[in-house]
């Protein structure tokens, strides 16, 4: 079943995404009378034509993951009316646009999500994994996470994991909770290079709910969703740095594919129908539009930022660059990239998440 909830998700949370990233792609584009030939629900083979308007038709494709737009010239500056002909300002405001509504996409979700309510959760130990090191000290499933070495940390899971990390083989404290009861131990965190499945301590970890709830009022959480998206940006600029200084492990710089995003969404959907909360759900939704969003800005062939950025030089220099030129750099990107997304599914089915 788990699968089923995996796929499920997967669609449910991504077909928004990709569809909002597509429309601004869309809109941009019929705002500057760039012709667009198709503009698809879902991916193709085609399902049936809908209908066709100014000379563009709208499609209902078979594959249920969000859209595409197929504008006419796309590579081409030879067509008339097409993308790569129009002007810069008109390349440069279509090709951004994609990213722009994924993040105002985002500021919608999260701020729906802070204003509905987030469930307070402390963490603990749902399962102790073979060769683990807590429970010679007294450790138990069930045990609730209170603080590490001296940090208080209430339903902040990175936090936890980032202080065990970041230890290894050194000891450390771990104030933990049992029926009530808040107990101490010291414990050493072996290196989890070696096996990353295990983790440092060989435990599996668990949200514990409590019941309560905290609630924002409508400008609190717009507030707070905005925050929320500048914390993803910046985390993910200076994701390399911190990894190098240790702050950030391994784990928590993991990058994840479909496969990861999937395992990930379906956790939290069958969670959210178990509880009746579904503000993990939402608040996933719009951290991956965040990263979908950002990641498209990136100036790497193939994606938005690698064509802006060739729409940037074209500013620069005066002149274009030849349209054989560019498309043979965003093919060698492309294969790259494909490349890159191949491995990231292995690791992520050999590695699950979970």
């Amino acid at each position: 079943m788990d699968i089923l909830w995996y796929i499920g998700a997967f669609i449910l949370i991504l077909s928004p995404i990709i569809f909002v990233h597509e429309l601004g792609h869309f809109l941009a584009a019929r705002f500057f009378d760039i012709e667009v030939e198709e503009f698809g629900i879902g991916f193709p083979p085609r399902a049936m034509t809908l209908f066709e308007r100014g000379g563009t038709k709208y499609t209902l494709n078979w594959i249920p993951l969000g859209g595409f737009v197929r504008p006419a010239g796309e590579d081409d500056p030879d067509v008339p009316g097409g993308l790569s002909s129009a002007s810069k300002t008109a390349r440069f405001s279509v090709l951004v646009m994609g990213a722009v509504f994924n993040f105002i996409f985002a500021f919608f979700v999260l701020w729906g999500a802070f204003a509905m309510g987030q469930s307070i959760n402390r963490i603990g130990i749902g399962q102790l994994l073979d060769d683990n090191v807590v429970e010679e000290v007294g450790l138990q499933t069930g045990d609730i996470f209170v603080e590490v070495n001296g940090k208080e940390i209430g339903s902040d899971s990175n936090l936890l994991i980032g202080e065990i990390s970041s230890n290894p083989n050194n000891p450390i404290e771990i104030v933990y909770e049992r029926d009530g009861v808040l107990n101490s131990v010291t414990v050493a965190p072996k290196a989890s290079d070696a096996d990353p499945e295990r983790g440092a301590l060989g435990v599996g970890l668990e949200n514990v709910p409590t019941g309560e709830k905290t609630y924002m009022g409508l400008g609190a959480a717009a507030v707070e969703s905005v925050n929320t998206i500048y914390e993803v940006i910046a985390l993910t600029l200076t994701a390399p740095a911190k990894l190098i200084q240790g702050s950030l492990s391994p784990q928590q710089a993991r990058p994840i594919s479909v496969v990861g995003i999937s395992q990930i969404a379906g956790t939290q959907a069958r969670d959210a129908f178990d509880t009746g909360d579904w503000f993990n759900v939402l608040f996933f939704t719009g951290i991956i539009s965040v990263g979908l969003g950002f990641t498209n800005l990136l100036p790497l062939p193939a994606l938005d930022g690698g064509r802006i950025l060739f729409v940037i030089i074209e500013a620069i220099r005066g002149r274009r660059v030849a349209a054989e030129r560019e498309g043979f750099v965003h093919m060698v990107g492309m294969l790259l990239l494909l490349g890159l997304m191949a491995l990231m599914i292995v690791n992520d089915v050999v590695n699950p998440i979970f």
